[in-house]
């Protein structure tokens, strides 16, 4: 029996200390809630004012306040935007640089090229410079004749042969001899 009034009374001082806690964090809540409600009104206010409007209800004291605020802000701002440009051009004058190397190096290639070329046209044509290749010129070989519509027990009608000479020999020659 003792036991079991050891554990009612365990259970019971448990009991009051989590009501205790409950109302206790519920106390804490309610301070922080209007802590941060009172925050909240302060920030809108204070838009509201950097936005121009209730300005009537501002002292002057409140009005020059917040006019030195705004310059602060301006300054910061005009500072940070000059920074961003300044690295924006350096690093633009830096690209430019680099640019105008790589135009330089291809300006040399160029002037080299043009006056190789111009050296190449300047030498007087020499055959001993060019080759000619004559591997597709192809000999004349009489065509084969062909026999239509004639059985093979048939003899053959007398052979009429057409000598027509079809080399491209003096075509080619007279062509490669002009240059």
């Amino acid at each position: 029996m003792e036991k079991i009034l050891e554990r009612h009374e365990r259970y019971a001082y448990a009991e009051r200390q989590l009501v205790a806690n409950d109302s206790e964090t519920q106390g804490n809540w309610t301070i922080e809630y209007t802590r941060l409600k009172a925050k909240i009104d302060l920030l809108e206010r204070n838009h509201r004012h950097y936005m121009g409007e209730d300005l009537g209800s501002m002292s002057l004291k409140e009005l020059q306040s917040l006019e030195q605020q705004l310059d602060t802000a301006l300054k910061t701002i005009r500072t940070h935007r000059n920074q961003l440009m300044y690295e924006s051009i350096s690093e633009l004058q830096k690209k430019e640089k680099v640019i105008q190397e790589q135009n330089n190096m291809l300006a040399k290639k160029i002037k080299e090229k043009e006056k190789a070329n111009t050296a190449q046209q300047d030498a007087p044509w020499d055959q001993s410079n060019y080759i000619v290749d004559t591997s597709f010129l192809i000999q004349h070989q009489p065509l084969p004749i062909l026999n239509m519509g004639r059985n093979q027990d048939q003899e053959a009608p007398e052979i009429v042969r057409n000598e027509l000479d079809l080399s491209l020999e003096p075509f080619y020659f007279c062509h490669l001899g002009c240059f």
